[in-house]
């Protein structure tokens, strides 16, 4: 008899790693249902994020996965850590969800695009063509493995964000990372290099949410996580000023 790798109670740690997953991963295998058959059909997609962690793809009508998502809309997504060696010792997730599709132009659509291009800026070329649409994976469940011997069952709480306490955050955001891009550029740079150790680069400041903020630097995708989570968007200016004091003093 085969043994089943077990189940971990899901710690901070674990929460960490897959929400890490989450914010980094630029692509991943979107796996959909046949209309007809009902045999799964997996597919390679883009990925981007919502400002809760909450993935999103933006497809055209000519994809079969497009076509398979509006007939059922019941999905799960694969996302992994590529590295060196052996790929099963990476961390993975895999996400259970049901896709929404966002009506093109809504005030919803447009949020999701800001950030969206931020990570993948080469989709500027097809973003607005008229087939194209953004679809959220409104996440159910998840299974994390993050290497041998750590398999945990994580719901949905354990893989996004609680924005319930920070409804003006959309807006905060966007013009926060406009702001600290051209005028705090250094600073970004810093928080890359000192304090997520990666290499010297012209670091950009691509989302910030109450858990912590994405750097992009080519299509290499890092992510800080903040120490101790926002409780109140009034604490986001502070708490970047502070991660700037952090890491100039690492440089000394």
């Amino acid at each position: 008899m085969e043994k089943k790798e077990p189940i971990l109670p899901v710690d901070d740690e674990a929460r960490l790693l897959a929400k890490r997953l989450m914010r980094t991963a630029r692509s991943g295998a979107l796996a959909t249902n046949g209309a007809e058959d009902g045999m799964p059909f997996a597919s390679l997609v883009s990925v981007g994020t919502d400002l809760d962690g909450t993935p999103v793809i933006l497809t055209s009508q000519l994809s079969v996965h497009t076509r398979l998502l509006a007939a059922d809309a019941r999905c799960s997504l694969l996302l992994s850590a590529i590295g060196k060696g052996d790929p099963l010792a990476h961390p993975r997730l895999t996400l259970l969800a049901q896709a929404e599709r966002l009506e093109p132009g809504s005030e919803r659509a447009q949020a999701i695009r800001r950030r969206y291009l931020l990570q993948h800026p080469k989709a500027a070329l097809y973003v607005d063509f008229p087939d194209f649409a953004f679809w959220r994976l409104n996440v159910s469940w998840g299974s994390l493995n993050g290497g041998f011997g750590r398999a945990y069952r994580m719901e949905r709480g354990d893989l996004l964000a609680d924005l319930s306490a920070f409804p003006d955050f959309a807006e905060l955001e966007a013009g926060a990372v406009e702001h600290m891009n051209e005028d705090h550029a250094e600073a970004v740079g810093l928080y890359a290099t000192k304090l997520c150790g990666a290499k010297e680069g012209p670091w950009r400041l691509i989302g910030i949410d109450p858990e912590g903020l994405q750097m992009a630097l080519g299509d290499e995708l890092i992510r800080l996580n903040f120490a101790t989570p926002l409780t109140g968007s009034g604490e986001l200016r502070m708490k970047l000023v502070e991660l700037a004091k952090e890491a100039r003093a690492k440089d000394v």
